[in-house]
């Protein structure tokens, strides 16, 4: 996947970084943009359609095909280890109503003890509600990164445009493997953390180390990491991503055969006063 960060409203010349241009395939295609649109109060816009935006790509004005509400796939996955064990309950819990309040998406469920997948896309929501109820805390550290892996790796299978794999802990102690980045970065997810820490607690403990892992992985994937210090503050965290989310929209646009493409990608619609937040594009 191709990220590229855009802000910029209709008219204005702003441009991505990047300007490298490639050749494009020998038949049309398309490439879809994720973006959020605000009005003038900073209110956010959900309702539209394909006239009401405007594609350049290279240049060269693209064709807008579909305008929708995002919709892509979901992970959660929940730190169920012994480290999380005292705060699992409440976890479950911000993660069933989270889960209710995604919309119509696909949403796959992972524990980390033992890192598996407890519900996958295909699921009925009612399914995939039981099967979370269903969790338990376990008694070992499990293998919460290697959870993560497995999201992703469930996540590109699915050949999604975007993606995102929400991970909830408190203070485990599981251990950060070697190589763990690459498969996460492959499957071209979005990883947003919410991580318990307690008041004190040394940088240099495990706990602490695995915080900082789960930040760095937000940074590298164009994901957001919260850092609460309350069982309680697991729902507010989740409700604010939920309401990120829901403001989301995708645009997909057609490139003609043999037209340039690149990561020169600007994104306008014709609503005056609106603006617009690119947040990526991608070729899937």
């Amino acid at each position: 996947m191709s990220r590229v960060l855009l802000a910029f409203a209709f008219g204005a010349a702003l441009q991505a970084a990047a300007q490298a241009q490639t050749r494009a395939p020998q038949s049309a295609s398309s490439r879809t943009v994720l973006s959020t649109v605000t009005d003038n109060r900073n209110r956010p816009i959900v309702e539209f359609g394909p006239d009401d935006f405007v594609v350049r790509e290279a240049g060269q004005p693209r064709e807008v095909l579909t305008v929708r509400v995002a919709d892509y796939p979901i992970a959660v996955v929940l730190d169920n280890g012994l480290g999380s064990a005292r705060d699992f309950d409440a976890i479950r819990g911000a993660a069933a109503r989270f889960v209710g309040r995604v919309g119509h998406r696909p949403v796959a469920i992972v524990s980390s003890d033992p890192p598996r997948l407890v519900s996958t896309f295909d699921d009925e929501r009612a399914v995939v509600l039981e099967r979370l109820e269903g969790l338990k805390a376990g008694a070992s550290a499990g293998g919460l990164f290697q959870a993560i892996v497995n999201a992703a790796t469930t996540i590109q299978e699915t050949g999604t445009p975007f993606s995102a794999v929400v991970v909830l802990s408190s203070g485990t102690t599981s251990e950060v493997p070697t190589e763990f980045l690459t498969p996460i970065l492959d499957s071209g997810a979005a990883v947003h953390s919410v991580f318990k820490r307690t008041v004190g607690e040394s940088g240099g403990t495990e706990a602490a180390r695995t915080g900082d892992a789960l930040r760095t992985l937000a940074g590298e994937t164009h994901g957001q990491f919260t850092t609460v210090y309350a069982t309680a503050s697991f729902q507010a965290a989740l409700d604010n991503l939920a309401d990120r989310m829901a403001r989301e929209i995708m645009v997909e646009y057609l490139i003609p055969a043999g037209s340039a493409t690149g990561n020169d990608v600007q994104l306008g619609v014709r609503i005056p006063g609106a603006r617009v937040n690119g947040l990526g594009v991608s070729s899937r």
